[in-house]
C-alpha cells in the first residue's frame, strides 16, 4: 500500500512524533524539484491544534534535516488527518471495523479499482469489505489508497 520513499520518511520522522505524544497517521510526498511537498498527518488523544502541527513542523523539520533524506528544496506541512482520516496501517482498519471505508486498488478486482462499504474484518494481509450482499478480501498490498468516510 505504501512505496519505499515514504515508508523511509515515516520510519525517520515516527519516533520524533511520536515522542511529543501525537501518532504519524500517514505521510505522502507529492510534487517534484522545487514543487516537492511532505505532507504529514498526526492525531492526538485530545485531537490536534494548530499548536500542535507547529510543534510537530519543527521536530519533524529538525529531524529532517540531520537525516536528509530529501535532496533538495521541499515544503513541509503537518496537519491533522481530517473526517476522512487515511487507513494505513492494520490497526487503522482494526479501529474502523464496522464504518464505512473508500479503498482503491493499484490493480483491478472482479472488474473494479474503488470499493466503499462496510469493514467487516481485518486480518495480517487483508480486510473484508461488505457492499451490498457480496464480500471482497482487499489485500493490503494491493492497495493503492484507503480512507474512512466521515458520517454527517
Amino acid at each position: 500500500m505504501r512505496n519505499d520513499r515514504v515508508d523511509n520518511l515515516r520510519a525517520i520522522i515516527e519516533p520524533g512524533v511520536s515522542a511529543l505524544g501525537f501518532e504519524l497517521v500517514d505521510a505522502e510526498l507529492t510534487g517534484t524539484g522545487h514543487h516537492t511537498v511532505l505532507r504529514v498527518f498526526i492525531d492526538g488523544p485530545e485531537g490536534v491544534t494548530v499548536d500542535d502541527c507547529a510543534k510537530v513542523s519543527r521536530q519533524v523539520s529538525a529531524i529532517l534535516d540531520v537525516d536528509d533524506p530529501l535532496p533538495g528544496q521541499y515544503n513541509l506541512e503537518v496537519s491533522s488527518p481530517g473526517l476522512d482520516r487515511p487507513l494505513v496501517k492494520p490497526a487503522d482498519f482494526e479501529r474502523c471495523i464496522g464504518e464505512t471505508v473508500k479503498i482503491r486498488m493499484h490493480e483491478p478486482l472482479q472488474g473494479r479499482k474503488n470499493f466503499k462499504g462496510d469493514l467487516v474484518k481485518v486480518s495480517a494481509d487483508h480486510v473484508v469489505l461488505a457492499i451490498g450482499q457480496e464480500s471482497f478480501d482487499l489485500a493490503f498490498a494491493g492497495m493503492e489508497k484507503a480512507r474512512l468516510v466521515p458520517k454527517f
